[in-house]
């Protein structure tokens, strides 16, 4: 008798045996190997699960029969498979877990239809559609007036669809669970224009493309290229930290590199930080490669997410480009993997199977026998301390790629710094939109150029505090205060979604005056509409774009028909617009208080990407940032556009301290309902990792347990223990202990443990 391990898609650490049939003849015999994917009884359900191993032992427990093939191929090669297993080892995640998190229709409900024939059955097959057309309603703000009573939720969504002008209802509802409904309702009353709409199913190809041609490469392109070529030929399995300065040409790197790769017969992966603020590159590589390319996105349905895996998973398409999960892509003789913008803290999965989609993406390359490219213009310091190590003889993974210089040769924006200590209000009035920045503005708008300004909060004003009492507006569920919508006419936690209408009396006195503090981008862009009313000032941040949205405002931008861009994060990623000669940034040392040993990177990399959208044209580019902390060294290294000086600077410390790259981090986070069992069980987790040997020898250091810094998230309370060393194998050891500890129960409790944390929060 024939039995088989699978990994199903359960929170267990373990693997299931089950037994293969008996066939009646050996004609009917069929044949399930490693990688297969089964329907298999579990529990009273039918779970589809990944076989690991077959063979001949029989177990000393009673086993159940497989139901069927759910494809008649293996869904799995070998490379991935065991890919995914080290991944599954190395993050300590349940293999099963690990697959579906890998595998799009890897759940619960893919084996439904399944029909038995035989010994062994088979399964409706799951094949989807291919990227088709759809028709999708927008709405639209019509003429009509506003009465005077509307319900906070309506006015919440007129407001997104006046900031946007038009929007999908599909996209609206992303944005507001239940806004679909009221956009209908508001449309009754005349206050909406619905149309209906033939679009592209995938947002990404739903307008062609020109093709292009390799442009000439500058020299130092052109010797990156030639490296890297040369790796490819040869199928070494080398690790490149591509670092280019913004504008440099990195993306021109990526394509002649993958376009030598292609010509083998090999694939590629591309990933970038996040797929909807990118579709730009992806037009790029449509322009080279044609629309033979698989776009893996959370947009797409379930049917084509599965068709998308199944094309390249039978060489119909050998590049995919999308967003972290793109590195379970089953390409077929993968060649090379990029990760643009590598050290963008996105690429970790914070939920879940907590992998970290750069680290796999090396180990993926080695696997297969590719190379990786790493690339960004402010690589993290853990990459580039590899690279040095190699340059310097030791033991280093990765060989350094330098372009110091802009592709058209165009020089860096020039940055000078505001001291906001010293420096009073413009017309605006509001202390963070100062007169250097205002006559900076006005001189750019007079010389026909674009801006952008930079700030990380969203919303009107961050905090509001009680004039009677002097309490601050704070979420009920969370220890964070309320951010005020004013469009919206809302209050509203960014944590938990809970939202309050404007105007609620003080939760501590009931008094009814709550007066804004400190200003955020909803703001900001009424302050400039105010004083600027001939320019056309636009925002770009989570509460007026999401998806295709954010596509649809840069584009504004490239036509023009946006003056000033007023945005987050989002406006710092690698957008290329060509017209922005100034960006400014309101307060430049803001993420320098986030308690998180990275807070000094991160201020220089955000402030190093959002100076790089400015001068890329034909125009001079300029640069001002405002900041209180005017000698802090990330916001001085980052005015001189001097990475190594930053990094000298920065991993000094770091290895004072024992933080990466000299030292490893394990997270062990917890959180219950009461407070003081969130203590009691964090207490339990610590008294245990100190008691083990490697903590007893000093091999590691046991940081807690502490309040997390928001100490309460959706009513439950947060506590954190941190395991600090040098060594991952005794890291590893104390890690399984805990783990072992919580799968026995600590329930209300919950825990979790985190390989490689990035979000210390």
């Amino acid at each position: 008798m024939r039995f088989v391990d699978v990994a199903l898609p359960v929170p267990l650490r373990r693997v299931f045996t089950y037994r293969l049939p008996e066939a009646a003849d050996a004609h009917d015999r069929v044949e399930v190997v490693v990688g297969h994917r089964v329907a298999v009884p579990f529990h009273g359900r039918k779970l589809a699960g990944i076989v690991i191993e077959t063979h001949d032992r029989t177990p000393s427990f009673e086993t159940r029969s497989i139901l069927g093939l759910v494809e008649p191929e293996p869904v799995l090669s070998r490379e991935l498979g065991e890919f995914l297993r080290e991944a599954a080892d190395y993050y300590l995640h349940p293999l099963g877990e690990v697959l579906r998190a890998a595998l799009p229709a890897l759940r619960a409900d893919a084996v439904r239809g399944l029909r038995r024939r035989g010994a062994i059955g088979d399964v409706d097959e799951l094949h989807g559609a291919r990227v088709s057309r759809r028709t999708e309603t927008i709405a639209r703000r019509s003429r009509a007036p506003l009465p005077a009573r509307l319900g906070p939720r309506q006015r919440e969504v007129i407001a997104i669809v006046e900031a946007r002008g038009e929007i999908s209802l599909a996209e609206l509802e992303a944005l507001q669970p239940g806004a679909r409904a009221h956009a209908r309702a508001l449309a009754k009353r005349s206050l909406f224009d619905l149309e209906e709409r033939e679009v592209f199913a995938d947002p990404f190809f739903a307008s062609p493309v020109d093709r292009d041609a390799p442009r000439t490469p500058t020299d130092e392109q052109a010797h990156a290229i030639t490296r890297l070529g040369a790796a490819i030929e040869a199928r070494e399995t080398h690790t490149f930290l591509l670092h280019g300065v913004t504008g440099s040409g990195k993306t021109e790197v990526y394509l002649q590199a993958i376009a030598a790769v292609r010509a083998s017969g090999r694939g590629a992966i591309v990933l970038v930080p996040e797929i909807a603020l990118t579709p730009q590159l992806v037009t790029r590589f449509r322009a080279r490669f044609g629309d033979g390319i698989a776009v893996l996105h959370s947009e797409l349905s379930e049917r084509d997410r599965l068709e998308a895996w199944e094309r390249l998973r039978r060489g119909e398409v050998s590049l995919a480009i999308g967003a972290r999960s793109a590195i379970f892509a089953p390409v077929r003789d993968l060649g090379i993997v990029v990760v643009d913008e590598e050290h963008d803290p996105s690429y970790k999965q914070e939920e879940g199977f907590r992998y970290h989609a750069r680290d796999m993406a090396i180990l993926r390359a080695k696997r297969a026998g590719a190379i990786a490219v790493l690339g960004s213009a402010t690589p993290s310091l853990e990459s580039f301390q590899h690279a040095q190590r190699s340059q310097l003889g030791g033991r280093g993974h990765h060989v350094m790629l330098e372009l110091t210089r802009r592709a058209t040769e165009r020089a860096l924006p020039k940055v000078e710094i505001v001291d906001l200590s010293r420096t009073g209000a413009g017309p605006s009035g509001d202390p963070l939109i100062t007169l250097p920045l205002h006559r900076a503005l006005e001189a750019t708008l007079e010389a026909g150029d674009q801006a952008v300004l930079f700030l990380n909060r969203r919303g009107y004003a961050p905090t509001l505090r009680c004039k009677r009492c002097s309490a601050i507006a704070s979420c009920p569920a969370c220890s964070v205060s309320l951010t005020e919508h004013r469009r919206a006419g809302m209050l509203r936690c960014h944590y938990c979604d809970f939202a309050t209408p404007l105007g609620t009396p003080c939760a501590l006195c009931g008094g009814p005056d709550l007066e804004p503090l400190g200003l955020g981008t909803e703001k900001v862009e009424a302050q400039l509409e105010r004083v600027l009313p001939s320019a056309r000032i636009a925002r770009l941040d989570r509460d007026v774009a999401s998806g295709a949205g954010v596509e649809e405002v840069l584009a504004r931008m490239r036509r023009r028909e946006i003056d000033v861009l007023v945005g987050t994060q989002m406006v710092t990623k690698g957008h290329d617009l060509p017209g922005v000669t100034l960006v400014g940034v309101l307060l430049a040392d803001q993420s320098l208080a986030f308690p998180d040993f990275r807070s000094a990177e991160r201020t220089f990399q955000l402030l190093t990407q959002v100076a790089g959208r400015a001068g890329r044209g034909e125009r001079e580019g300029r640069v001002i940032f405002q900041t209180f902390q005017p000698n802090e060294p990330a916001i001085t290294c980052a005015v001189r556009h001097d990475y190594l000086a930053f990094a000298k600077d920065e991993l000094g410390k770091r290895k004072e301290l024992g933080y990466a790259p000299f030292g490893r981090l394990v997270a062990v986070r917890i959180d219950a309902p009461d407070e003081s069992l969130a203590e009691r069980v964090a207490q339990e987790l610590a008294t245990l990792a100190r008691g083990t040997d490697a903590c007893v020898r000093g091999d590691v250091d046991v940081l807690g347990p502490a309040p997390a810094p928001i100490a309460r998230v959706r009513g439950r309370f947060r506590q954190r223990v941190i395991l600090r060393g040098r060594d991952r194998k005794r890291l590893r050891e104390i890690a399984i202990a805990i783990l072992a500890r919580i799968d026995e129960g600590i329930a209300p409790a919950r825990a979790t443990v985190d390989v490689d944390p990035i979000n210390m929060l």
